[in-house]
């Protein structure tokens, strides 16, 4: 009867408890921004057809470049940037299962053998003789989440390893956007770098042409030395060119896990005009963008960490039992006698801590609207980054139009101004001028194309790149 009080007196307590049910707190996701119904640069934005309608797996094959797609294969395997965030995001999720642990009774067991010597003059001891003590306890203690603070502290562990895995995917999705815009802008040097030496060749004719009627006494030694000025001028940017395609060779094998000074890509000439893209709806946009899911994922766990906090209020009920056997001999322990046990049902409330879970309860208030307003920002950045990339590519296009016809009246100047000179009617100095229109729009040419697939690659990544919320791993 005596260990059925016990057991009792533990149901009463937990009842006593029970109120502080109420003090859980439930995670609702608040309304975001409102959404419109269209993006308003997607007025024109008609993508050619046959095309999905949406953005599937491999964003980056859209571009049809068997190299890119190579290379990009390459950064889930390779990048240290990622299996960093890939560490942090198994980190997250052990520490789910250790939130969880606390459900479940923590049992215990410390078997102990001791020879004990007792003293003759120990007080009330009925014999100071010496004797062997063998004890083989089990303990368990577990603490009744009444008012689940325990389950607040598993969702908050579960929030932020869904907010991890988010973060793995968003890190992941700005790699490789990060090597596909590398990719093309280097692509873009190697078509500058053709547009310069088939410019130093034909300056070296017309070099040759100077020299020839400088020899022949038509011209002077002026134009000569501004023949040669613009040659070599030209030769000096071909150089520069190879400046730049070198850095940027160099960050796409550290994207690709390789040392620099072993990875080597072959010059590739960019050729190829932007990929439709499809764009979707705005709506479509929240369940598409990791970040996005990061953000809430990061409110809901400022959510349920409240919900600690405020359990902290509550009484703290823990059932220990403890059972076993204790002999002389080991043979004794099969002796019903040898056996004991007890249960001891704990309720523990703390009477004043000086305002300390008042203190922490508002600091978790606190972080709780912090991180929603960073959710309703990442929202709004999102909008506005695809609206930022649609405008540049709208923009661009038309630029490209423009430059078009531009580097094509040059190239016609710069074919009568070499007429006009070899019919002696101007200097040289007219023909180094259209020389250099003709080049500096066509390289411009070039720049509005590299900037073109940039802003692809971008808008591809603004739109979330084909992945979406019901990506993230769930129980």
């Amino acid at each position: 009867m005596h260990g059925a009080g016990m057991w009792r007196g533990a149901a009463i307590m937990a009842l006593l408890a029970a109120p502080g049910c109420a003090a859980r707190t439930v995670y609702h996701e608040p309304p975001v921004v409102p959404a419109p119904a269209a993006f308003l640069e997607s007025a024109d934005w008609k993508p050619s057809q046959p095309l999905d309608a949406s953005l599937r797996g491999n964003w980056w094959e859209m571009f049809g470049d068997q190299d890119l797609n190579a290379l990009e294969t390459r950064v889930d395997v390779s990048n240290e940037t990622l299996k960093i965030a890939a560490a942090r995001f198994d980190e997250a999720r052990a520490a789910i299962r250790g939130a969880r642990s606390e459900l479940f009774p923590q049992v215990t067991v410390a078997p102990s053998i001791a020879r004990v010597d007792p003293s003759g003059h120990r007080p009330a001891s009925p014999s100071s003789a010496p004797y062997t003590d063998l004890v083989l306890p089990l303990d368990a203690t577990w603490e009744a989440d009444v008012w689940g603070r325990v389950r607040s502290g598993v969702n908050a562990s579960r929030a932020a390893a869904q907010a991890s895995a988010a973060d793995l995917e968003n890190i992941r999705l700005s790699l490789r956007a990060e090597l596909a815009t590398d990719y093309f802008t280097l692509k873009g040097l190697d078509r500058e770098q053709r547009l310069l030496e088939e410019a130093v060749t034909a300056y070296e004719r017309a070099l040759e042409l100077a020299q020839n009627r400088f020899r022949g006494g038509i011209v002077s030694a002026a134009d000569v030395d501004q023949a040669e000025t613009q040659l070599e001028t030209t030769r000096a940017q071909a150089v520069d060119v190879q400046v730049d395609r070198a850095q940027f060779q160099h960050a796409i094998a550290v994207l690709v896990g390789q040392s620099p000074s072993s990875f080597v890509l072959s010059a590739s000439p960019l050729e190829t005009e932007p990929p439709a893209v499809p764009i979707g709806v705005p709506s479509d946009l929240l369940e598409r963008r990791p970040d996005i899911a990061s953000a809430e994922r990061r409110m809901a766990q400022a959510g349920a960490n409240v919900g600690v906090t405020q359990a902290a209020f509550y009484p703290l009920l823990t059932l220990g039992a403890t059972a076993g056997f204790e002999a002389s001999t080991f043979g004794a322990w099969l002796a019903g006698a040898s056996n004991f046990w007890s249960v001891a049902p704990t309720l523990i409330a703390t009477v004043f801590d000086g305002g300390r879970r008042h203190a922490v309860s508002d600091e978790a208030k606190a972080a709780f609207v912090e991180s929603e307003a960073e959710y309703r920002l990442s929202v709004l950045s999102a909008f506005r980054e695809v609206e930022d990339q649609l405008s540049a590519l709208r923009l661009l296009e038309q630029e490209a139009e423009v430059q078009a016809r531009a580097s094509a009246a040059a190239e016609r100047s710069l074919t009568q101004a070499n007429n006009r000179y070899r019919g002696g009617v101007v200097t040289y100095l007219e023909v180094v001028a259209a020389q250099t229109r003709t080049l500096d729009n066509q390289r411009a040419e070039v720049s509005i194309l590299s900037r073109r697939m940039a802003a692809s690659v971008q808008l591809l990544k603004a739109l979330g790149g084909g992945w979406t919320v019901a990506s993230l791993p769930t129980d």
